[in-house]
Protein backbone atom coordinates (compact mmCIF):
# COMPACT_ATOMS: atom_id res chain seq x y z
CA UNK A 1 0.00 0.00 0.00
CA UNK A 2 0.96 3.47 -0.83
CA UNK A 3 -0.09 6.01 2.29
CA UNK A 4 0.53 8.91 0.22
CA UNK A 5 -1.98 10.95 -1.64
CA UNK A 6 -2.19 11.91 -4.79
CA UNK A 7 -2.08 15.40 -5.65
CA UNK A 8 -5.94 15.39 -7.73
CA UNK A 9 -6.99 13.56 -4.27
CA UNK A 10 -5.51 15.98 -2.24
CA UNK A 11 -7.13 18.93 -3.72
CA UNK A 12 -10.14 17.03 -3.58
CA UNK A 13 -9.77 16.04 0.46
CA UNK A 14 -9.45 20.13 0.58
CA UNK A 15 -12.37 21.03 -1.59
CA UNK A 16 -14.41 18.95 0.73
CA UNK A 17 -12.74 20.07 3.79
CA UNK A 18 -13.85 23.64 3.00
CA UNK A 19 -16.99 22.87 1.82
CA UNK A 20 -18.22 20.92 4.88
CA UNK A 21 -16.90 24.31 7.13
CA UNK A 22 -17.94 27.26 5.09
CA UNK A 23 -21.28 25.62 3.80
CA UNK A 24 -22.58 22.52 6.12
CA UNK A 25 -21.78 23.49 9.20
CA UNK A 26 -24.08 26.55 10.13
CA UNK A 27 -26.71 24.77 9.21
CA UNK A 28 -26.23 22.27 12.77
CA UNK A 29 -28.46 24.45 14.49
CA UNK A 30 -31.31 24.85 11.84
CA UNK A 31 -34.47 24.15 13.51
CA UNK A 32 -35.34 21.51 10.52
CA UNK A 33 -32.49 19.15 12.27
CA UNK A 34 -35.48 17.23 13.86
CA UNK A 35 -34.85 13.89 16.28
CA UNK A 36 -35.78 12.03 13.35
CA UNK A 37 -33.33 13.29 11.01
CA UNK A 38 -33.07 16.35 8.95
CA UNK A 39 -36.33 17.04 6.74
CA UNK A 40 -36.66 16.81 3.24
CA UNK A 41 -37.06 20.23 2.65
CA UNK A 42 -33.50 20.72 4.36
CA UNK A 43 -32.15 17.80 2.57
CA UNK A 44 -32.97 19.17 -0.75
CA UNK A 45 -31.27 22.06 0.04
CA UNK A 46 -28.25 20.50 1.54
CA UNK A 47 -27.97 18.15 -1.72
CA UNK A 48 -28.13 21.61 -3.94
CA UNK A 49 -25.17 22.64 -1.95
CA UNK A 50 -23.59 19.51 -2.92
CA UNK A 51 -24.68 19.18 -6.46
CA UNK A 52 -23.35 22.92 -6.85
CA UNK A 53 -19.54 22.40 -5.62
CA UNK A 54 -19.52 19.27 -7.92
CA UNK A 55 -19.12 16.53 -4.75
CA UNK A 56 -22.53 14.47 -5.08
CA UNK A 57 -23.01 11.08 -5.29
CA UNK A 58 -18.87 10.67 -5.37
CA UNK A 59 -18.98 6.69 -5.05
CA UNK A 60 -21.25 6.44 -8.14
CA UNK A 61 -19.94 6.02 -11.42
CA UNK A 62 -19.59 8.82 -13.97
CA UNK A 63 -22.25 7.08 -16.44
CA UNK A 64 -24.59 7.55 -13.41
CA UNK A 65 -23.97 11.00 -12.61
CA UNK A 66 -20.98 10.14 -9.62
CA UNK A 67 -17.14 10.77 -9.45
CA UNK A 68 -16.61 7.43 -9.69
CA UNK A 69 -14.11 6.99 -6.73
CA UNK A 70 -12.59 3.93 -5.71
CA UNK A 71 -12.70 3.21 -2.03
CA UNK A 72 -9.47 4.41 -1.43
CA UNK A 73 -10.57 7.88 -2.35
CA UNK A 74 -14.01 7.09 -0.47
CA UNK A 75 -12.37 6.89 2.35
CA UNK A 76 -10.84 10.70 1.96
CA UNK A 77 -14.06 11.94 0.96
CA UNK A 78 -16.04 9.88 3.55
CA UNK A 79 -14.16 11.37 6.25
CA UNK A 80 -14.62 14.81 5.50
CA UNK A 81 -18.27 14.72 4.77
CA UNK A 82 -18.24 13.21 7.92
CA UNK A 83 -17.20 16.11 10.22
CA UNK A 84 -20.61 17.31 10.35
CA UNK A 85 -23.66 14.93 10.58
CA UNK A 86 -25.26 16.90 7.83
CA UNK A 87 -22.41 16.25 5.83
CA UNK A 88 -23.29 12.65 4.36
CA UNK A 89 -26.36 14.25 3.66
CA UNK A 90 -25.30 17.26 1.44
CA UNK A 91 -22.77 14.68 -0.41
CA UNK A 92 -25.85 12.11 -1.45
CA UNK A 93 -23.31 9.29 0.75
CA UNK A 94 -25.36 9.04 3.65
CA UNK A 95 -26.74 5.72 4.74
CA UNK A 96 -29.25 3.62 3.58
CA UNK A 97 -29.16 5.56 0.16
CA UNK A 98 -24.95 5.12 -0.61
CA UNK A 99 -24.74 1.07 -0.13
CA UNK A 100 -28.38 0.96 -1.84
CA UNK A 101 -26.57 2.91 -4.95
CA UNK A 102 -24.34 0.43 -4.88
CA UNK A 103 -25.96 -2.71 -4.93
CA UNK A 104 -28.39 -0.70 -7.86
CA UNK A 105 -24.95 -0.65 -9.84
CA UNK A 106 -23.88 -4.00 -8.99
CA UNK A 107 -26.81 -6.00 -9.50
CA UNK A 108 -29.96 -4.21 -11.30
CA UNK A 109 -30.76 -4.24 -15.00
CA UNK A 110 -30.25 -1.27 -16.97
CA UNK A 111 -34.06 -1.04 -16.92
CA UNK A 112 -33.82 -0.76 -12.81
CA UNK A 113 -31.24 1.62 -13.46
CA UNK A 114 -32.69 4.25 -15.04
CA UNK A 115 -36.21 3.66 -13.02
CA UNK A 116 -34.44 4.04 -9.29
CA UNK A 117 -30.80 4.15 -9.34
CA UNK A 118 -30.59 7.39 -11.79
CA UNK A 119 -32.83 9.61 -10.22
CA UNK A 120 -31.61 8.12 -6.21
CA UNK A 121 -27.92 8.91 -7.50
CA UNK A 122 -28.37 12.71 -8.43
CA UNK A 123 -30.50 13.41 -5.28
CA UNK A 124 -34.02 13.93 -6.54
CA UNK A 125 -35.28 10.68 -4.26
CA UNK A 126 -34.14 8.56 -1.05
CA UNK A 127 -34.80 5.22 -0.64
CA UNK A 128 -34.84 2.11 2.19
CA UNK A 129 -33.45 -1.26 2.95
CA UNK A 130 -36.05 -3.31 4.49
CA UNK A 131 -34.28 -6.51 6.27
CA UNK A 132 -34.12 -6.38 9.76
CA UNK A 133 -37.57 -7.90 11.64
CA UNK A 134 -38.66 -8.01 15.21
CA UNK A 135 -38.31 -11.14 16.94
CA UNK A 136 -38.71 -13.95 15.68
CA UNK A 137 -37.29 -12.51 12.65
CA UNK A 138 -33.88 -11.86 11.12
CA UNK A 139 -31.61 -9.45 13.03
CA UNK A 140 -28.43 -10.64 13.67
CA UNK A 141 -28.81 -13.70 12.63
CA UNK A 142 -30.36 -13.30 8.85
CA UNK A 143 -31.19 -16.87 8.31
CA UNK A 144 -34.46 -16.23 10.58
CA UNK A 145 -35.56 -14.52 7.77
CA UNK A 146 -39.36 -14.48 8.76
CA UNK A 147 -41.02 -11.86 5.49
CA UNK A 148 -42.61 -14.25 2.71
CA UNK A 149 -42.75 -13.77 -1.13
CA UNK A 150 -45.36 -16.08 -2.80
CA UNK A 151 -45.45 -16.39 -6.57
CA UNK A 152 -49.36 -15.35 -7.96
CA UNK A 153 -49.11 -15.44 -11.86
CA UNK A 154 -46.53 -12.89 -12.90
CA UNK A 155 -46.44 -10.72 -9.26
CA UNK A 156 -44.86 -12.09 -5.93
CA UNK A 157 -47.02 -11.26 -2.83
CA UNK A 158 -45.29 -9.83 0.29
CA UNK A 159 -45.92 -9.83 3.76
CA UNK A 160 -44.16 -9.42 6.73
CA UNK A 161 -42.50 -6.81 9.20
CA UNK A 162 -40.12 -4.63 9.47
CA UNK A 163 -37.94 -2.29 11.90
CA UNK A 164 -35.32 -0.46 12.47
CA UNK A 165 -35.67 0.82 8.82
CA UNK A 166 -33.29 3.39 8.45
CA UNK A 167 -34.65 6.45 6.10
CA UNK A 168 -37.99 4.74 5.62
CA UNK A 169 -40.13 8.22 6.42
CA UNK A 170 -40.04 9.94 3.20
CA UNK A 171 -38.43 7.29 0.88
CA UNK A 172 -39.65 7.03 -2.25
CA UNK A 173 -38.70 3.00 -2.89
CA UNK A 174 -37.39 -0.07 -0.73
CA UNK A 175 -35.13 -2.57 -1.24
CA UNK A 176 -37.20 -5.64 0.27
CA UNK A 177 -35.25 -8.96 1.70
CA UNK A 178 -38.43 -11.97 1.65
CA UNK A 179 -37.79 -15.43 1.16
CA UNK A 180 -39.86 -17.75 -1.13
CA UNK A 181 -41.51 -20.79 -0.83
CA UNK A 182 -38.54 -22.77 -1.21
CA UNK A 183 -37.04 -20.93 2.01
CA UNK A 184 -34.49 -18.92 -0.11
CA UNK A 185 -33.99 -15.36 0.23
CA UNK A 186 -34.97 -13.21 -2.75
CA UNK A 187 -34.30 -8.98 -2.55
CA UNK A 188 -37.16 -6.87 -4.43
CA UNK A 189 -37.77 -3.23 -5.57
CA UNK A 190 -40.85 -1.19 -4.69
CA UNK A 191 -42.19 1.83 -4.94
CA UNK A 192 -42.93 2.57 -1.27
CA UNK A 193 -46.66 4.82 -1.73
CA UNK A 194 -48.40 1.67 -3.16
CA UNK A 195 -51.02 -0.27 -1.34
CA UNK A 196 -49.79 -3.04 0.75
CA UNK A 197 -46.49 -0.62 2.23
CA UNK A 198 -47.47 0.82 5.79
CA UNK A 199 -45.42 3.23 7.51
CA UNK A 200 -46.87 2.02 11.22
CA UNK A 201 -44.41 4.37 13.13
CA UNK A 202 -41.20 5.87 13.42
CA UNK A 203 -38.43 4.87 16.47
CA UNK A 204 -37.56 6.82 19.20
CA UNK A 205 -33.61 6.68 18.63
CA UNK A 206 -30.57 7.84 20.38
CA UNK A 207 -28.97 9.19 16.48
CA UNK A 208 -30.41 11.89 14.65
CA UNK A 209 -28.10 11.92 11.99
CA UNK A 210 -30.50 9.74 9.13
CA UNK A 211 -33.04 11.38 6.58
CA UNK A 212 -35.88 10.01 7.49
CA UNK A 213 -35.67 7.99 10.99
CA UNK A 214 -35.60 4.60 11.60
CA UNK A 215 -39.38 3.17 10.92
CA UNK A 216 -41.51 0.34 11.43
CA UNK A 217 -42.79 -1.14 7.74
CA UNK A 218 -45.47 -3.41 7.41
CA UNK A 219 -46.11 -5.13 4.42
CA UNK A 220 -49.89 -6.68 4.05
CA UNK A 221 -50.20 -8.37 0.27
CA UNK A 222 -47.67 -5.91 -1.39
CA UNK A 223 -47.65 -6.77 -4.76
CA UNK A 224 -44.49 -6.63 -6.86
CA UNK A 225 -44.17 -7.42 -10.26
CA UNK A 226 -41.46 -10.48 -10.98
CA UNK A 227 -39.71 -7.88 -13.47
CA UNK A 228 -38.70 -6.45 -10.18
CA UNK A 229 -36.78 -8.86 -8.30
CA UNK A 230 -33.35 -7.21 -8.15
CA UNK A 231 -30.67 -9.78 -9.23
CA UNK A 232 -31.48 -13.38 -9.35
CA UNK A 233 -34.62 -15.26 -6.76
CA UNK A 234 -32.75 -16.87 -4.14
CA UNK A 235 -29.83 -15.07 -3.94
CA UNK A 236 -30.53 -12.39 -1.93
CA UNK A 237 -28.07 -13.55 1.02
CA UNK A 238 -25.36 -13.41 -1.48
CA UNK A 239 -26.56 -9.67 -2.35
CA UNK A 240 -26.57 -8.93 0.79
CA UNK A 241 -22.70 -9.44 1.12
CA UNK A 242 -21.80 -7.59 -1.86
CA UNK A 243 -24.09 -4.46 -0.38
CA UNK A 244 -22.86 -4.84 3.18
CA UNK A 245 -18.75 -4.98 2.98
CA UNK A 246 -18.41 -1.39 1.25
CA UNK A 247 -21.59 -0.41 3.25
CA UNK A 248 -20.17 -1.37 6.44
CA UNK A 249 -16.65 0.18 5.73
CA UNK A 250 -18.09 3.76 4.55
CA UNK A 251 -20.03 3.48 7.82
CA UNK A 252 -16.51 3.66 9.35
CA UNK A 253 -15.47 6.54 7.02
CA UNK A 254 -18.44 8.63 7.85
CA UNK A 255 -18.29 8.14 11.70
CA UNK A 256 -14.79 8.25 11.65
CA UNK A 257 -15.10 12.06 11.00
CA UNK A 258 -17.56 12.77 13.33
CA UNK A 259 -14.83 11.59 16.03
CA UNK A 260 -12.60 13.29 14.59
CA UNK A 261 -14.72 16.81 15.42
CA UNK A 262 -15.26 15.48 18.43
CA UNK A 263 -11.91 15.29 19.63
CA UNK A 264 -10.82 18.62 17.91
CA UNK A 265 -13.46 20.41 19.61
CA UNK A 266 -12.16 18.70 22.87
CA UNK A 267 -8.88 19.53 21.95
CA UNK A 268 -9.76 23.48 21.46
CA UNK A 269 -11.69 23.50 24.94
CA UNK A 270 -8.44 21.91 26.47
CA UNK A 271 -6.14 24.82 25.18
CA UNK A 272 -8.22 27.40 26.28
CA UNK A 273 -9.80 26.66 29.12
CA UNK A 274 -7.96 26.98 32.52
CA UNK A 275 -7.58 25.14 35.65
CA UNK A 276 -5.04 24.98 38.59
CA UNK A 277 -3.01 27.64 37.11
CA UNK A 278 -2.71 26.43 33.20
CA UNK A 279 -4.42 25.17 30.54
CA UNK A 280 -6.33 21.83 30.55
CA UNK A 281 -4.63 20.02 28.16
CA UNK A 282 -1.07 20.90 30.33
CA UNK A 283 -2.55 18.52 32.67
CA UNK A 284 -1.31 14.72 32.21
CA UNK A 285 -5.18 13.51 33.30
CA UNK A 286 -6.28 15.16 30.27
CA UNK A 287 -3.21 15.31 27.63
CA UNK A 288 -3.14 11.73 27.98
CA UNK A 289 -6.98 11.24 26.90
CA UNK A 290 -6.20 13.82 23.97
CA UNK A 291 -3.30 11.46 23.24
CA UNK A 292 -5.33 8.30 23.60
CA UNK A 293 -7.87 9.65 21.02
CA UNK A 294 -5.10 10.50 18.65
CA UNK A 295 -3.90 7.28 18.33
CA UNK A 296 -7.51 6.05 17.95
CA UNK A 297 -8.12 7.76 15.31
CA UNK A 298 -4.87 6.97 13.55
CA UNK A 299 -5.00 3.02 14.07
CA UNK A 300 -9.21 3.60 12.96
CA UNK A 301 -7.87 5.14 9.58
CA UNK A 302 -5.35 2.72 9.05
CA UNK A 303 -7.89 0.11 9.64
CA UNK A 304 -10.56 1.86 6.93
CA UNK A 305 -7.24 2.27 4.34
CA UNK A 306 -6.63 -1.42 4.45
CA UNK A 307 -9.60 -2.96 3.96
CA UNK A 308 -10.68 -0.12 0.91
CA UNK A 309 -7.75 -1.24 -0.56
CA UNK A 310 -8.75 -5.10 -0.29
CA UNK A 311 -11.60 -3.83 -2.05
CA UNK A 312 -10.11 -2.03 -4.49
CA UNK A 313 -8.32 -5.69 -5.50
CA UNK A 314 -11.67 -6.80 -6.40
CA UNK A 315 -11.57 -8.83 -2.78
CA UNK A 316 -15.01 -9.07 -1.23
CA UNK A 317 -13.44 -8.11 1.97
CA UNK A 318 -15.90 -9.67 4.13
CA UNK A 319 -13.36 -10.49 7.14
CA UNK A 320 -11.02 -7.27 6.51
CA UNK A 321 -14.56 -5.38 6.93
CA UNK A 322 -15.30 -7.13 10.10
CA UNK A 323 -12.54 -6.04 11.68
CA UNK A 324 -11.89 -2.60 10.29
CA UNK A 325 -15.81 -2.34 11.41
CA UNK A 326 -15.12 -3.29 14.89
CA UNK A 327 -11.84 -1.68 15.98
CA UNK A 328 -13.55 1.42 13.83
CA UNK A 329 -17.03 1.40 15.92
CA UNK A 330 -15.15 0.63 19.37
CA UNK A 331 -12.09 3.33 18.95
CA UNK A 332 -14.59 6.38 17.99
CA UNK A 333 -16.81 5.59 20.59
CA UNK A 334 -13.84 5.96 23.13
CA UNK A 335 -12.98 9.30 21.58
CA UNK A 336 -16.12 10.37 21.58
CA UNK A 337 -16.69 9.91 25.49
CA UNK A 338 -13.35 11.31 26.21
CA UNK A 339 -13.80 14.44 24.16
CA UNK A 340 -16.74 14.82 26.46
CA UNK A 341 -15.29 14.29 29.68
CA UNK A 342 -13.01 16.67 28.46
CA UNK A 343 -15.02 19.39 27.97
CA UNK A 344 -16.84 18.38 31.48
CA UNK A 345 -20.03 20.09 31.73
CA UNK A 346 -20.25 21.54 28.48
CA UNK A 347 -19.75 17.79 26.74
CA UNK A 348 -23.36 16.68 28.07
CA UNK A 349 -25.03 20.23 26.84
CA UNK A 350 -25.54 21.07 23.35
CA UNK A 351 -23.42 24.16 23.72
CA UNK A 352 -21.22 22.02 21.18
CA UNK A 353 -21.76 19.10 18.41
CA UNK A 354 -19.86 16.58 20.96
CA UNK A 355 -23.44 15.30 22.89
CA UNK A 356 -25.20 15.08 19.39
CA UNK A 357 -22.09 12.98 17.92
CA UNK A 358 -22.22 11.33 21.08
CA UNK A 359 -25.55 9.85 20.87
CA UNK A 360 -25.33 8.86 17.35
CA UNK A 361 -22.01 7.12 17.95
CA UNK A 362 -23.23 4.88 20.39
CA UNK A 363 -25.10 2.63 17.98
CA UNK A 364 -22.53 2.39 15.67
CA UNK A 365 -21.50 -0.80 17.74
CA UNK A 366 -24.74 -2.22 16.69
CA UNK A 367 -25.37 -1.35 13.15
CA UNK A 368 -24.10 -2.72 10.27
CA UNK A 369 -23.88 -6.11 12.85
CA UNK A 370 -23.39 -5.91 16.68
CA UNK A 371 -19.36 -6.37 17.74
CA UNK A 372 -19.95 -9.52 19.01
CA UNK A 373 -20.92 -11.29 15.56
CA UNK A 374 -18.35 -9.41 14.01
CA UNK A 375 -15.96 -11.42 16.85
CA UNK A 376 -17.58 -14.48 15.95
CA UNK A 377 -17.41 -14.01 12.23
CA UNK A 378 -13.44 -13.49 12.64
CA UNK A 379 -12.58 -16.21 15.21
CA UNK A 380 -14.63 -18.28 12.73
CA UNK A 381 -11.86 -16.88 10.28
CA UNK A 382 -9.43 -17.28 12.68
CA UNK A 383 -10.65 -21.31 13.48
CA UNK A 384 -11.36 -22.21 10.15
CA UNK A 385 -7.87 -24.22 9.13
CA UNK A 386 -8.25 -26.30 12.47
CA UNK A 387 -11.60 -27.36 11.78
CA UNK A 388 -11.20 -30.39 9.50
CA UNK A 389 -8.32 -31.63 12.03
CA UNK A 390 -10.57 -31.12 14.95
CA UNK A 391 -13.71 -33.14 13.48
CA UNK A 392 -11.30 -35.71 12.51
CA UNK A 393 -10.17 -36.07 16.30
CA UNK A 394 -13.63 -36.19 17.88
Amino acid sequence: MDFALSPALLELQQRTRSFIADKIIPFETDPRCTPHGPTEDLRRELVELGRAAGLLSSHVSVAMGGLGLDHRAKAIVFEEAGYSPLGPVALNIHAPDEGNMHLLEEVATPAQQERWLRPLAAGHIRSCFCMTEPSPGAGADPSMLATTAVRDGDDYVINGVKWFITGAEGAAFAIIMAKLEDGSATMFLADMDQPGIVLERLMDSLDSCFAGGHGVVRFENLRVPAADILGAAGEGFRYAQVRLSPARLTHCMRWLGQARRAHDVAVRYAAQRQAFGKSLGQHEGVGFQLADNEMDLHVTRLSIWHCAWVLDQGHLGKHESSVAKVISSEAIWRVVDRSVQVLGGQGVTHETIVARIFADARAFRIYDGPSEVHRWSIAKDIMRPFRTTTEKAH
